[in-house]
């Protein structure tokens, strides 16, 4: 499974940092270091709609207060 974040400009001062350290956390504490590949990149073209991330190819907007439940029904649901 491959995970996107946005980190240019926009996601950034929306928090996409605190979600990639997040996920970091989540990945390492589920054991899912094998499973799941956590990357980032620029501009997703959504900035309006918060923190971007993409999972394989499904968006989704996150942000640091929801980044935890975004794990647990999105990725973990995956796994």
């Amino acid at each position: 499974m491959k995970v996107t974040v946005c980190i240019g400009s926009s996601c950034h001062l929306k928090g996409s940092r605190q979600v990639v350290e997040a996920l970091q956390r989540n990945i390492a504490d589920h054991g899912l270091a094998d499973t799941v590949e956590l990357g980032g990149t620029f501009c997703m073209g959504k900035c309006q709609q918060g923190v971007c991330v993409s999972v394989d190819d499904d968006f989704f907007s996150v942000s640091p207060d929801t980044v935890d439940d975004f794990f647990k029904n999105t990725i973990l649901a995956r796994a």
